[in-house]
Protein backbone atom coordinates (compact mmCIF):
# COMPACT_ATOMS: atom_id res chain seq x y z
CA UNK A 1 0.00 0.00 0.00
CA UNK A 2 1.29 3.46 -0.82
CA UNK A 3 2.60 5.53 2.10
CA UNK A 4 1.00 8.69 0.71
CA UNK A 5 -2.22 9.56 -1.03
CA UNK A 6 -3.21 12.50 -3.18
CA UNK A 7 -4.43 15.63 -1.43
CA UNK A 8 -5.96 18.92 -2.41
CA UNK A 9 -3.75 21.99 -2.14
CA UNK A 10 -3.21 22.86 1.53
CA UNK A 11 -4.60 26.02 3.03
CA UNK A 12 -1.89 28.60 3.55
CA UNK A 13 -0.80 29.13 7.16
CA UNK A 14 0.49 32.70 7.55
CA UNK A 15 3.83 32.81 9.38
CA UNK A 16 4.78 36.47 9.05
CA UNK A 17 6.34 38.92 6.62
CA UNK A 18 9.76 39.57 5.17
CA UNK A 19 11.82 42.73 5.56
CA UNK A 20 10.04 44.23 2.53
CA UNK A 21 6.62 43.06 3.71
CA UNK A 22 6.16 39.98 1.53
CA UNK A 23 4.06 37.21 3.04
CA UNK A 24 5.78 34.04 4.25
CA UNK A 25 3.45 31.07 4.48
CA UNK A 26 3.44 27.38 5.23
CA UNK A 27 1.23 24.55 4.12
CA UNK A 28 0.29 21.60 6.32
CA UNK A 29 -0.61 18.27 4.72
CA UNK A 30 -0.94 14.70 5.87
CA UNK A 31 -2.05 13.71 9.34
CA UNK A 32 -2.34 16.61 11.84
CA UNK A 33 -2.07 14.05 14.64
CA UNK A 34 1.05 12.53 13.10
CA UNK A 35 4.74 13.25 13.58
CA UNK A 36 5.79 16.74 12.42
CA UNK A 37 8.23 16.90 9.50
CA UNK A 38 9.41 20.24 8.09
CA UNK A 39 10.60 20.96 4.54
CA UNK A 40 11.87 24.39 3.47
CA UNK A 41 12.19 24.93 -0.26
CA UNK A 42 14.25 28.12 -0.37
CA UNK A 43 16.24 30.07 2.22
CA UNK A 44 18.74 31.62 -0.21
CA UNK A 45 16.97 33.68 -2.86
CA UNK A 46 19.20 32.52 -5.71
CA UNK A 47 18.73 28.82 -4.87
CA UNK A 48 15.14 28.08 -5.84
CA UNK A 49 15.11 24.50 -7.20
CA UNK A 50 13.72 23.17 -3.93
CA UNK A 51 10.52 25.19 -4.32
CA UNK A 52 9.26 22.75 -6.95
CA UNK A 53 9.87 19.85 -4.55
CA UNK A 54 7.78 21.53 -1.86
CA UNK A 55 5.00 22.21 -4.37
CA UNK A 56 5.07 18.52 -5.31
CA UNK A 57 4.84 17.52 -1.64
CA UNK A 58 1.80 19.78 -1.27
CA UNK A 59 -0.13 17.39 -3.51
CA UNK A 60 0.31 14.46 -1.10
CA UNK A 61 -1.24 13.38 2.16
CA UNK A 62 1.25 11.02 3.84
CA UNK A 63 -0.13 8.72 6.49
CA UNK A 64 1.19 9.21 10.01
CA UNK A 65 3.12 12.36 9.09
CA UNK A 66 2.19 15.96 9.84
CA UNK A 67 4.07 17.53 6.93
CA UNK A 68 4.85 21.24 7.24
CA UNK A 69 5.96 22.89 4.01
CA UNK A 70 7.53 26.34 3.61
CA UNK A 71 8.06 26.96 -0.11
CA UNK A 72 10.00 30.22 0.28
CA UNK A 73 11.44 31.61 3.51
CA UNK A 74 13.26 34.43 1.72
CA UNK A 75 10.80 36.01 -0.75
CA UNK A 76 12.75 39.29 -0.95
CA UNK A 77 15.88 37.41 -1.99
CA UNK A 78 13.92 35.48 -4.61
CA UNK A 79 12.48 38.73 -6.00
CA UNK A 80 15.97 40.25 -6.20
CA UNK A 81 17.79 37.07 -7.25
CA UNK A 82 20.15 37.40 -4.28
CA UNK A 83 21.42 34.97 -1.67
CA UNK A 84 20.57 37.24 1.24
CA UNK A 85 17.38 38.97 2.27
CA UNK A 86 16.56 42.66 1.73
CA UNK A 87 19.16 43.54 4.39
CA UNK A 88 21.74 41.45 2.47
CA UNK A 89 21.89 39.05 5.42
CA UNK A 90 22.51 35.35 4.81
CA UNK A 91 19.59 33.89 6.76
CA UNK A 92 21.48 30.63 7.16
CA UNK A 93 24.07 32.43 9.29
CA UNK A 94 21.51 34.28 11.45
CA UNK A 95 20.46 31.50 13.86
CA UNK A 96 21.61 31.50 17.49
CA UNK A 97 23.81 28.40 17.70
CA UNK A 98 27.51 29.29 17.32
CA UNK A 99 26.54 32.59 15.76
CA UNK A 100 29.41 34.96 15.06
CA UNK A 101 29.70 38.19 13.14
CA UNK A 102 30.41 37.52 9.48
CA UNK A 103 30.46 39.88 6.54
CA UNK A 104 30.38 39.67 2.77
CA UNK A 105 28.30 37.03 1.05
CA UNK A 106 27.82 35.21 4.38
CA UNK A 107 26.75 38.35 6.28
CA UNK A 108 25.33 37.02 9.54
CA UNK A 109 23.47 40.17 10.55
CA UNK A 110 24.13 42.43 13.55
CA UNK A 111 23.01 39.78 16.05
CA UNK A 112 21.36 36.33 16.13
CA UNK A 113 17.78 36.34 14.84
CA UNK A 114 18.06 39.97 13.75
CA UNK A 115 16.08 39.14 10.59
CA UNK A 116 12.30 38.57 10.54
CA UNK A 117 12.63 35.61 8.19
CA UNK A 118 15.00 33.80 10.57
CA UNK A 119 12.72 34.56 13.51
CA UNK A 120 9.78 33.09 11.57
CA UNK A 121 11.62 29.80 11.03
CA UNK A 122 12.90 29.79 14.62
CA UNK A 123 9.39 30.21 16.01
CA UNK A 124 7.91 27.59 13.70
CA UNK A 125 10.52 24.98 14.62
CA UNK A 126 10.13 25.68 18.34
CA UNK A 127 6.36 25.42 17.91
CA UNK A 128 6.04 22.19 15.91
CA UNK A 129 9.25 20.44 17.08
CA UNK A 130 9.83 18.58 13.79
CA UNK A 131 11.40 15.15 14.03
CA UNK A 132 13.11 15.88 10.70
CA UNK A 133 13.76 19.20 8.97
CA UNK A 134 15.03 19.25 5.40
CA UNK A 135 16.33 22.51 3.95
CA UNK A 136 16.86 22.66 0.19
CA UNK A 137 19.90 24.51 -1.12
CA UNK A 138 22.06 24.57 -4.25
CA UNK A 139 24.48 23.97 -6.00
CA UNK A 140 26.75 21.39 -4.39
CA UNK A 141 24.88 18.20 -5.39
CA UNK A 142 25.14 16.57 -1.95
CA UNK A 143 23.50 15.99 1.42
CA UNK A 144 25.20 18.27 3.98
CA UNK A 145 25.03 16.27 7.20
CA UNK A 146 26.36 17.94 10.34
CA UNK A 147 24.77 16.53 13.42
CA UNK A 148 21.58 14.56 12.89
CA UNK A 149 20.68 10.88 12.60
CA UNK A 150 23.03 9.55 9.94
CA UNK A 151 20.73 6.69 9.00
CA UNK A 152 17.99 9.20 8.18
CA UNK A 153 20.37 11.42 6.22
CA UNK A 154 21.82 8.45 4.34
CA UNK A 155 18.35 7.23 3.44
CA UNK A 156 17.54 10.61 1.90
CA UNK A 157 20.85 10.58 0.02
CA UNK A 158 20.26 7.08 -1.37
CA UNK A 159 16.77 7.81 -2.67
CA UNK A 160 17.62 11.29 -3.95
CA UNK A 161 20.89 10.11 -5.57
CA UNK A 162 22.76 12.95 -3.92
CA UNK A 163 26.20 12.24 -2.48
CA UNK A 164 26.31 11.93 1.31
CA UNK A 165 28.87 14.09 3.12
CA UNK A 166 29.25 14.52 6.88
CA UNK A 167 30.54 18.09 7.04
CA UNK A 168 31.43 20.60 9.77
CA UNK A 169 28.75 22.64 11.46
CA UNK A 170 28.40 26.21 10.19
CA UNK A 171 28.21 29.27 12.38
CA UNK A 172 24.62 30.39 12.79
CA UNK A 173 23.04 27.81 10.48
CA UNK A 174 19.44 26.67 10.78
CA UNK A 175 20.23 22.95 10.70
CA UNK A 176 22.97 23.12 13.31
CA UNK A 177 20.81 25.24 15.59
CA UNK A 178 18.00 22.65 15.46
CA UNK A 179 20.32 19.68 15.96
CA UNK A 180 21.73 21.42 19.04
CA UNK A 181 18.47 22.90 20.36
CA UNK A 182 16.22 19.87 19.85
CA UNK A 183 18.19 16.70 20.68
CA UNK A 184 16.75 13.59 19.08
CA UNK A 185 15.65 15.44 15.96
CA UNK A 186 17.47 15.59 12.63
CA UNK A 187 17.97 18.63 10.43
CA UNK A 188 20.08 18.57 7.29
CA UNK A 189 20.61 20.41 4.02
CA UNK A 190 19.85 18.87 0.64
CA UNK A 191 22.14 20.66 -1.81
CA UNK A 192 20.60 20.16 -5.25
CA UNK A 193 22.55 20.56 -8.50
CA UNK A 194 22.59 23.91 -10.27
CA UNK A 195 19.59 24.91 -12.37
CA UNK A 196 15.95 23.95 -12.25
CA UNK A 197 15.18 20.35 -11.33
CA UNK A 198 13.56 18.17 -13.99
CA UNK A 199 10.12 16.68 -13.25
CA UNK A 200 11.78 13.29 -12.72
CA UNK A 201 14.27 14.80 -10.27
CA UNK A 202 11.52 16.64 -8.40
CA UNK A 203 9.65 13.37 -8.00
CA UNK A 204 12.81 11.64 -6.78
CA UNK A 205 13.50 14.34 -4.18
CA UNK A 206 9.88 14.14 -3.07
CA UNK A 207 10.24 10.39 -2.54
CA UNK A 208 13.49 10.99 -0.66
CA UNK A 209 11.71 13.32 1.80
CA UNK A 210 9.11 10.65 2.54
CA UNK A 211 11.75 7.92 2.80
CA UNK A 212 13.78 9.97 5.30
CA UNK A 213 10.66 10.69 7.33
CA UNK A 214 9.75 7.00 7.44
CA UNK A 215 13.28 6.08 8.48
CA UNK A 216 13.16 8.62 11.30
CA UNK A 217 9.84 7.25 12.51
CA UNK A 218 11.18 3.72 12.46
CA UNK A 219 14.34 4.77 14.34
CA UNK A 220 12.55 6.27 17.34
Amino acid sequence: MSSARAASAPAAVPLGRSVDGRAIEAGEVGDPAGTPILVVGCIHGNETAGVAVVRRLETLSPRGIDLWLVPVLNPDGVAAGTRGNAHSVDLNRNFPYRWRRLGGVYDSGPQPLSEPEARIAYRLIRRIHPLVSIWFHQHRDLVWASGGNRAVERRFAAVSRLAYHPLPALAGSAIDWQNHELPGTTAFAAELPAGAASPAAVDRYMRAVLAAARMALASR
